[in-house]
């Protein structure tokens, strides 16, 4: 078959030739909502929306019986509330979703060492090397599901194609799918296969690749472009023209289904971070900073439990206008102590202004290196015990792996976390009620 989009012609998917689609892309369906099922049986066939239960709360996920709705992850809860007023709506549970998770990315690495995990839910696979031993990606993607649904009672979603880039989107058409009509399951596999590319390719919309922002969406829509096939008969000139070099080849190239990113084991994480959104906008700047040094606190564990420390500490405010700042401080050297890096997000906090009122805060780590040995720097006090610092470190740690993150708590934290209600993680998607 030959076809086109606004006169670029793709071939007969036949009679082309291109790299095997060995890139897997496993997508768990509504991951949270379901794993919530499973622990509460009695819900299935309801739907379920987790999230921040508060008012200010966001959406994580929702179960395709919500979703029929039209409720959808990251939608404010209230609208979510309303469209669904029957839901049942529970409080996220990050430690538990991740116990699951690491269960199933086992099971992809059961597969292949070429495991690129995204999130909690989604992972990419390279199973070229593994075709000749488990079959075709067809094969081994049904293999996979069988596998997660008999060792989890959960389903998933795969999509298998010759690049990342594909294979995502395959997984996307693979998915079961609800609307006020009612629920369709869908194929659970969908493999663009030597060919058929572009046609896969050419009918999605523009925001649908890679780096395509509101921004770009924009632009884009200036020059007439709506879908990946439009964007495929501009010339790679004019792009360039539009987005700069660099953006503009980059999209020319997508259009063309090109996207030599390869699955890449244990990628480094970029920064590790947490936030809160509180209930009512907060001004008192004692609570502030007390949120503010229990956050420094958390992230510095995982920094520690990854074998990672902090070149670069950074202080996220929101306002109750929704007036977003950030600030960030390149330290002299790397750290992963909760002492020091509470010290420098106090004092990236300590010249900005909260009496507006504050609606979120948040706590990152970035620039994550390999932490270095112990030595005095310009970022300690000379009276600071780096032993006793490093022991103390190492109990915190020890206690929060038995007893779990919300065990133990910096002086003062405490009771900002018992206002906020629930464990470190409790906040991620906004306040409970």
């Amino acid at each position: 078959m030959v076809g086109s989009v606004r006169g670029v012609s793709f071939a007969d998917p036949g009679s082309a030739r291109g790299p095997a689609p060995s890139v897997l892309h496993v997508d768990m369906d509504a991951f949270f909502a379901a794993a919530e099922v499973l622990r509460r049986p009695e819900l299935r066939g309801r739907p379920v929306i987790v999230g921040g239960t508060g008012r200010r709360g966001v959406v994580a996920a929702a179960s395709y019986e919500a979703r029929r709705f039209g409720v959808h992850s990251a939608m404010a809860m209230g609208r979510a509330r309303r469209l669904c007023p029957e839901a049942v709506v529970l409080a996220g549970d990050h430690d538990y979703y991740r116990e699951i998770s690491t269960r199933v990315m086992g099971i992809f690495e059961g597969f292949t060492p070429l495991a690129e995990p995204l999130s909690l839910d989604e992972a990419f696979l390279d199973v070229g090397g593994a075709r000749r031993l488990l079959g075709d990606p067809e094969r081994i993607a049904g293999d996979i599901r069988a596998q997660v649904h008999d060792a989890e009672s959960l389903d998933c979603s795969v999509g298998a194609a010759p690049n990342k880039l594909l294979a995502k989107l395959a997984s996307r058409a693979a998915k079961p799918r609800a609307d006020r009509t009612g629920l369709r399951p869908g194929p659970g596999v969908v493999v663009v296969r030597p060919g058929e590319e572009l046609e896969f390719l050419w009918p999605h919309p523009v925001r649908a690749l890679w780096g395509v922002g509101p921004a770009t969406l924009r632009g884009l829509a200036d020059l007439g472009v709506q879908t990946v096939g439009d964007l495929a008969a501009v010339p790679p000139e004019s792009l360039v023209a539009a987005f700069g070099k660099a953006r503009g080849r980059r999209l020319a190239e997508l259009a063309q289904a090109h996207d030599p990113d390869p699955v890449t084991p244990e990628r480094p994480a970029k920064q590790m971070s947490i936030e809160v959104t509180f209930d009512s906008d907060v001004s008192d700047r004692g609570e502030l900073t007390a949120e503010v040094v229990r956050q420094a606190d958390v992230v510095a564990g995982r920094l520690r439990a990854a074998g990672s420390a902090a070149g670069t500490v950074v202080l996220k405010l929101r306002y109750g206008d929704f007036r977003t700042i950030t600030r960030s401080r390149r330290l002299p050297r790397p750290i992963s102590h909760g002492v020091h890096l509470a010290r420098e997000a106090k004092r990236l906090l300590e010249p900005l202004d909260t009496s507006p009122g504050v609606r979120l805060v948040g706590v990152a780590a970035a620039g994550l290196v390999a932490p270095e040995g112990r030595r005095l720097s310009l970022l300690e006090d000379p009276d600071d015990d780096t032993e006793a610092t490093e022991a103390l470190d190492g109990a915190l740690d020890e206690l929060r792996g038995r007893f779990g993150d919300d065990i133990i708590a910096p002086a003062g934290a405490r009771s900002v976390a018992a206002r906020r209600g629930g464990p470190p993680d409790s906040g991620m998607w906004g306040p409970n009620a």
